[in-house]
């Protein structure tokens, strides 16, 4: 599958409405990961706002170290940014560029939603996901590097979705090409950085549980069960518990690390 830079090229210039990063592109038909090539390109000298593309990785990852199955077709890449946040603070980036990827596919008519913390959903269905890695000093975010996969045109599970079948479907295609949706991701990332930074992480939450799917979800954690009521600032899944108590007026609430639980695309539990 071909991909034409002169068409990404003009589709930013002209639909970008501000270039709070300067983006440097580099595409790729084929690469291992785009996160690893990015990492690569930094540490030959490459600045914030470089921007690693490819249609296929080999050997993709993923959340928690699995592997990301990247087949031919999908849109596959990665931003250097560089963020003044505190090392705890990495998650925000995963909240930005969630809300602002959903957001900006929403904005062309593509009714994408989130599943907390990090996957980018359309119909109840995986359309892609996102993985945030960090280089720390002193306490600081360094360097951060945006991995994002979107499922464009390429072979999917039974609980993904990909973006051209879906389309076809649809009244009119809102997506209109590959390059559409490069230059709609990274008009996304952009928005979310610029949030998170200008507006700060309040105003980014609210507007990442806007469009949280999550909202309402029983799950369980160790047999109890709980409901999904939003996230926490440090990013963590916020649940009310049910209690044997018809008495108590006010549910007790606790909040869950990503990777401690699993929500899934069908009943939840850990």
């Amino acid at each position: 599958m071909g991909f034409d830079r002169q068409i990404l090229e003009a589709s930013l210039k002209a639909e970008r409405k501000s270039d709070y990063l300067p983006f440097s592109l580099h595409i790729f038909e084929s690469v291992s990961s785009t996160n690893q090539i990015l990492w690569d390109l930094l540490h030959q000298g490459a600045e914030a706002g470089s921007v690693v593309i490819a249609t296929q990785q080999t050997a993709g990852r993923g959340q928690w170290g699995r592997q990301w199955i990247s087949h031919t077709g999908g849109l596959y890449l990665s931003v250097a940014i560089a963020p003044k946040l505190e090392a705890s603070a990495s998650h925000q980036l995963t909240l930005a560029s969630a809300w602002g990827i959903a957001a900006q596919l929403r904005q062309c008519g593509v009714s994408v939603g989130i599943k907390w913390p990090n996957d980018l959903v359309l119909e109840g269905r995986k359309l892609g996901g996102i993985l945030t890695e960090t280089k720390v000093s002193h306490g600081q975010i360094a360097q951060a590097v945006i991995g994002v996969g979107i499922n464009w045109a390429n072979p999917v599970p039974e609980t993904g979705i990909n973006l051209e079948l879906w389309q076809a479907a649809q009244a009119t295609k809102p997506i209109s090409c590959l390059e559409m949706l490069t230059c709609t991701v990274l008009q996304g990332i952009e928005s979310g950085m610029q949030c998170l930074s200008q507006e700060g992480i309040s105003i980014l939450l609210s507007r990442y549980l806007d469009l949280l799917t999550n909202i309402g979800d029983r799950v369980y954690i160790n047999s109890h069960a709980g409901i999904v009521v939003g996230v926490t600032s440090q990013g963590n899944l916020q649940l009310r518990m049910a209690t044997d108590n018809t008495d108590e007026l006010i549910k007790p609430e606790i909040s869950v690390e990503p990777g401690i639980i699993s929500l899934g695309y069908s009943k939840s539990s850990v």
